[in-house]
């Protein structure tokens, strides 16, 4: 096989396997084709008002200032008096979007959802708007449209800003609260002479929702700590008061307003979120206003041990806490329409200040409209299940739906309320653990069929190894391998069974994928069977000893690697061990000065993990403090190599233009954070020279000579002027010190060849990446290249996490990017700090291609390997999939395996680009002839 097909094939073997996590975790829950239902009694409000302030936590509203007052003293006086409170407990992610969805329609969007956008709706679903008579909103331009696009009919009308007006550098963010209060009072106003719109106004079931972002972007630009943060609370207290009041008079007082005020995510001390930290997790709930319980004083502690009531000085009132589905009933039961076909949430009786008999029928319509959503999905999988193959769920039969409906219903009929309720709210609980079941129905077939399809996948790539790169001792009476045809005829067949299986229960297109990718995939490990058989023959030979050493130590990094997913700071612990290599390996005494410098720089690295996550700690000194790092250890490469190989009179001027332009690249971070936090904006000139310098970064090093160490060090310069840009702190200083590392580990590599007696040693700075290699010189896999392998594998791991760059899905810092833009775009600053995390990964990238040149290997040879390490641990991360039984401990996993896959992925495009940004010539042009088993 050709590399180039063995490169597509591998390709996409790893996208299937890729997107296999997708459609066997992160489906969408929904169903559809359930009827609509709403308590049959008048609800106790005509109209609700919905109040949404983005990214408020829940301890920043409740807690009172130090000398007892509060910074809200309206919605204080709500809770000491008018209205029930509580803590709305959010799911990751914690993002605007999902939130939105789980209070609105109460259902939490599964994640592949949400990355299909924010402005639109990428499945349908009902909610509480969409169910009212009208719908009023002003907001965010991020927000309202997808819930206006997805109503039927075009009773939801949205009133929002310029989206440019969400900007980080605002002189003052609240100024979007500003505008929602503004409007929603000239609307009211401007109703009083529009006969017409007041008409409308006056009927019933209809939702007015304030969505308030001036919070959330005053908390990602100064922290929730910060004084703009908590003025801008105050701000919101004091417009929620006259919009109260003005609709209050509007209506004549008649006593037939609800009110609802939340938060849809909170935010970390260090101002992201979308992790499930407590303070991005816990979000204030108070309702008010017609039909909610008014404040209710207790004697008695309450059930809740997290010290909060104490902390808010609450502990005399009753807290209800709800899960943040749970709202979209709440407010569908105090204006009378049904509750959204798809929501989970179940009706919250505490907030609910109406008869047991109310709260009975609105209890029984809750459990009601989630059997209709169990009964859809039992249904659509018992149509597409073979009928002796079908296992219902046994909580909740067909006799054991109508056992509990009928008894409820008589329950109530008998007013014996509480019992109804308590039948109710089981029948909702077997309801949501029966859609669980049934959503997850194919997960333990699927999962088989995507592990069985990686196995034989890291099997052949394995074979490959062995056939191409191991001496083994060929026996014609053992390389006799299965008879083709028959082997052909056999996985034919097999083949064709999953797929009538597979049609008969009318299965969807990826299914036939998953499940038939493992045919082709086995039967090429079948066909080299025989290279198996040579190994064990060959086996009594080889030096079992060192063998079985290298895998003890091989399987240990690679659990040291997974765990360091989970603890960062086992990677300092690996970097450690790492150090002591030139000690234990013997080249300490060949090589002082490279060893030592190996260890220094190891130890250096080592100390990144343990530092706090990127955001959490700015300080732009530090930023300033790396450009001259890496100018420093620029300048030390260049000294070191002038007189071996002096520089081209066309390479000067290039690298002095890119020094130059990593000093300015030091400084310009410092200069925009210094206008924000005066609020004079981004200065045009800086942004400006961040767009140039991130456009340049990839072709510059191109112009540069085609030595290995001159492009190296062109490839270093460029990337880290970008990298400076992105940084806020200590992250920074990764970079320049990555590079020292891996300039140091490609000569010690060659100091071990040597030692070896592969190689005589060639100067880094006069091997020319340009000339064409001699094929004779390539030379065969060793033992030792298993240890390359995984110390490339170990250092791309760490350029990920080393910095907490992707440790966390909150520790993304919107600062990072004010040196590109500060105006809210989630894609364009989604993609540049996808590229910061790329950086250090494409450093150490380079670097592997320069260790298979500098140490004669194939580029395919340790490539293969890489594969296997990589592939093993994505295959220990989906077991622990399988194995986790919480919510939270599949989640991690499952992003652990995507991360995994995607730098499987990205290594497999990556080893391209690479030959790209070090030769003029792809190394793969010049090997061409050179072909796999």
């Amino acid at each position: 096989m050709r590399m180039i097909t063995f490169f597509v094939i591998g390709l996409t073997v790893h996208v299937v396997f890729f997107i296999s996590i997708f459609d066997i975790y992160f489906t969408s829950p929904l169903v559809h084709g359930m009827t609509p239902h709403s308590t049959p009694l008048e609800p106790p409000a005509s109209r609700l008002v919905l109040v949404v302030a983005d990214g408020l936590r829940a301890d920043s509203l409740f807690t009172p200032l130090p000398n007892g007052s509060s910074r809200t003293p309206y919605l204080r006086g709500i809770i000491e008096d008018k209205g029930t409170w509580g803590v709305s407990h959010t799911r990751v992610p914690t993002e605007s979007r999902p939130g939105h969805v789980a209070l609105i329609a109460g259902f939490y969007e599964d994640v592949s959802a949400v990355a299909k956008g924010w402005k639109e709706n990428p499945v349908e679903f009902d909610s509480v708007f969409n169910e009212s008579r009208h719908t009023w909103c002003w907001g965010s331009p991020d927000i309202l449209p997808m819930f206006a696009k997805g109503a039927s009919g075009d009773h939801v009308y949205t009133h929002t800003y310029p989206a440019v007006e969400e900007d980080f550098a605002s002189t003052d963010a609240s100024k979007l609260d500003s505008w929602v209060f503004t409007q929603v009072k000239s609307f009211f106003k401007s109703a009083q002479s529009n006969a017409t719109l007041k008409a409308s106004l006056w009927e019933d079931k209809n939702v007015f929702f304030l969505h308030l972002l001036g919070i959330d972007t005053n908390g990602h630009a100064h922290r929730p700590m910060s004084q703009e943060y908590l003025d801008n609370i105050g701000l919101v207290d004091a417009g929620l008061a006259e919009v109260v009041s003005i609709i209050e008079d509007f209506f004549d007082n008649d006593g037939k307003t609800a009110y609802v005020f939340t938060s849809d995510h909170g935010m970390t001390n260090w101002g992201s979120h979308g992790a499930g930290h407590p303070s991005e997790t816990l979000t204030p709930l108070v309702a008010w206003g017609a039909g909610v319980q008014k404040a209710k004083g207790v004697t008695e502690p309450q059930p809740y041990n997290d010290g909060f009531l104490q902390d808010w000085k609450l502990e005399h009132l009753r807290r209800v806490d709800v899960s943040q589905a749970d709202i979209a009933p709440l407010m569908a039961s105090l204006i009378g329409v049904p509750i959204p076909v798809n929501s989970v949430g179940v009706l919250p009786l505490l907030y609910l200040n109406n008869s047991e008999r109310f709260k009975a029928e609105s209890m029984y319509t809750n459990a009601i409209q989630v059997l209709e959503q169990f009964k859809m999905k039992m249904m659509q999988k018992k149509e597409t299940t073979l009928s002796f193959l079908f296992t219902p769920y046994q909580l909740l039969t067909e006799s054991k739906q109508a056992e509990f409906t009928q008894k409820a219903r008589i329950l109530i009929q008998l007013e014996k309320y509480e019992d109804a309720i308590s039948l109710c709210q089981s029948l909702i609980s077997h309801s949501l653990e029966g859609l669980v079941y049934y959503h997850t129905y194919d997960r333990f077939f699927l999962g088989c069929s995507v592990v069985l399809g990686f196995v034989g996948w890291t099997s052949y790539v394995v074979l490959v190894i062995l056939k191409t790169h191991a001496s083994l001792n060929r026996h014609p009476n053992l390389t006799k391998q299965i008879p083709g045809r028959n082997l052909a005829r056999l996985c034919t067949c097999v083949a064709v069974v999953i797929t009538v299986f597979l049609l008969i229960q009318r299965s969807p297109i990826t299914y036939y994928i998953y499940c038939l990718l493992p045919v082709p995939v086995w039967y090429s490990v079948l066909k080299e069977s025989g290279t198996l058989r040579d190994l064990i023959k060959t086996a009594p030979s080889l030096p079992l000893w060192k063998c079985l050493g290298y895998f003890v130590l091989v399987a240990f990094g690679i659990e040291l690697l997974v765990v360091s997913f989970f603890h960062r700071a086992m990677l300092t612990v690996g970097l450690a061990v790492l150090s002591l290599w030139p000690f234990l390996s013997g080249l300490f005494g060949k090589a002082k000065s490279r060893s030592l410098s190996w260890l220094v720089g190891c130890l250096c690295l080592a100390a990144f993990p343990l530092m706090p996550v990127v955001g959490r700690e700015p300080n732009i000194h530090l930023v300033t403090c790396a450009g001259l790092l890496a100018l420093f250890t620029s300048a030390c490469y260049l000294w070191s190599s002038r007189r071996r190989t002096p520089l081209h009179l066309g390479d000067r001027p290039q690298f002095v233009v890119q020094m130059l332009l990593v000093a300015v690249c030091a400084y310009v971070p410092s200069l925009t954070h210094s206008s924000l936090q005066q609020k004079r904006g981004l200065p045009l000139l800086n942004q400006i020279i961040s767009w140039s310098t991130l456009a340049s970064s990839i072709f510059v090093p191109l112009l540069s000579s085609t030595r290995l160490f001159h492009r190296l060090l062109s490839i270093f310069l460029s990337l880290t002027s970008t990298y400076l840009l992105l940084s806020t702190g200590s992250e920074a200083l990764f970079p320049p010190v990555l590079s020292w590392l891996m300039f140091v580990w490609i000569n010690i590599e060659q100091e071990a060849l040597l030692a070896q007696g592969m190689s005589s040693r060639q100067e880094l700075s006069t091997i020319d990446f340009s000339a064409n290699i001699d094929i004779t010189k390539i030379r065969q896999l060793k033992l030792d290249d298993i240890r390359r392998s995984y110390f490339f594998v170990f250092f791309i791991i760490t350029a990920f996490f080393g910095t907490g760059n992707i440790a966390s899905i909150n520790s993304f810092d919107p600062a990072s990017v004010y040196c590109f833009l500060t105006v809210f775009n989630p894609f364009i600053m989604g993609g540049l700090m996808m590229w910061k995390v790329i950086i250090p990964f494409i450093i150490v990238m380079c670097t592997f291609e320069t260790i298979q040149v500098a140490t004669q290997l194939s580029s395919r040879s340790l490539f293969l390997i890489v594969l296997v390490i990589s592939d093993l641990m994505a295959l220990h991360f989906f077991f622990m999939v399988q194995d986790y039984g919480s919510w939270l401990d599949i989640g991690t996993s499952i992003s652990h395996y995507v991360i995994v896959m995607s730098m499987t992925i990205f290594l497999m495009l990556l080893s391209v680009v690479t030959h790209v940004l070090t030769s003029q010539r792809l190394v793969l042009w010049r090997q061409r002839k050179m072909h796999f088993p």
